[in-house]
């Protein structure tokens, strides 16, 4: 089983997590991974899938799925403290799970919230990191310096025309 998490989706101003079934006309229909009550999410309602959702950290964002790897390799594949610990016990474990964390933007609310999804997804099964490894050797470093240095020489070449 390979983890999808664009089909695991966190809806605001609803506790846990929801599983994607379909989608409607006006919504998906999810259903709920604490009590398994199925309904619809309607797209007004501010839905992000944990694909999409990333971490500050001190230098880029680092994305959700990255973090939960990262706990769940601290945690051998085991379920994290409680997301219901004291800020400063989720302090403390989230900082050793990703050192590079934004202490600055990252809140005790977010650590809680990804702990509590951390361990939502090990409940019920749905992190399987097996895979990333050999997807992770199969890609290649991107050659980042070469549209930074681009965009520098046409910069100085609108400025020669002023």
């Amino acid at each position: 089983m390979h983890m999808d998490l664009s089909k695991i989706l966190s809806i605001s101003g609803k506790p846990g997590l929801y599983k994607m079934l379909a989608q409607t006309k006006n919504g998906l229909v999810v259903e709920s991974l604490m009590d398994g009550k199925r309904f619809t999410a309607f797209s007004h309602e501010r839905v992000s899938t944990l694909e999409e959702i990333s971490i500050y950290t001190e230098d880029e964002d680092m994305p959700l799925k990255d973090v939960l790897k990262a706990i769940y390799d601290k945690q051998e594949g085991k379920e994290a403290i409680s997301h219901k610990s004291d800020g400063q016990a989720l302090k403390s474990f989230f900082e050793e799970a990703v050192p590079a964390y934004d202490k600055e933007n990252v809140y005790v609310s977010d650590i809680k919230k990804v702990i509590g999804w951390y361990n939502t997804l090990i409940e019920h099964k749905l992190l399987d990191f097996t895979e990333t490894e050999e997807e992770k050797k199969e890609e290649e470093p991107e050659e980042v310096k070469k549209p930074a240095a681009a965009k520098k020489e046409k910069k100085e070449k609108n400025e020669d025309k002023k």
